[in-house]
């Protein structure tokens, strides 16, 4: 059975950190990229880094470049997403996805992480920063 989940979520003052963790179990880790969204209330979802495990490479949005920092841990089968300068408008749920094998160049090629690249999803965790 395929299961990714999340922790670390909680509340901070702006400014303040957070890394969030997602655990992968249940297919091989090495062969699919892992991704994290968000979506706030009222809001579209939205890809915020992605890291391919195989070779380490990464993609950021704009919205997060240069405060978050995506890693993969492969012998534990975790990707982490460590927020620093966090703000008002980065309060989300934030999740966890695995894409579909051989699809990351779309992201590192078009900047962009359309959810429909990922197969598998996990529940959330709430970040909520504090003005």
């Amino acid at each position: 059975e395929v299961q990714l989940v999340e922790s670390g979520g909680g509340l901070v003052q702006a400014g303040g950190s957070l890394r969030l963790s997602c655990a992968a179990s249940g297919f091989t880790f090495d062969d699919y990229a892992i991704g994290w969204f968000r979506q706030a209330p009222g809001k579209e979802r939205e890809g915020v880094s992605c890291i391919r495990s195989s070779d380490g490479s990464t993609y950021y949005a704009d919205s997060v470049k240069g405060r978050f920092t995506i890693s993969s841990d492969n012998a534990k089968n975790t990707v982490y997403l460590q927020m620093n300068s966090l703000k008002p408008e980065d309060t989300a749920v934030y999740y966890c996805a695995a894409q579909k094998p051989g699809l990351h160049r779309i992201v590192l090629i078009t900047h962009t992480m359309p959810s429909h690249l990922y197969d598998y999803w996990g529940q959330g965790a709430q970040v909520t920063v504090s003005s």
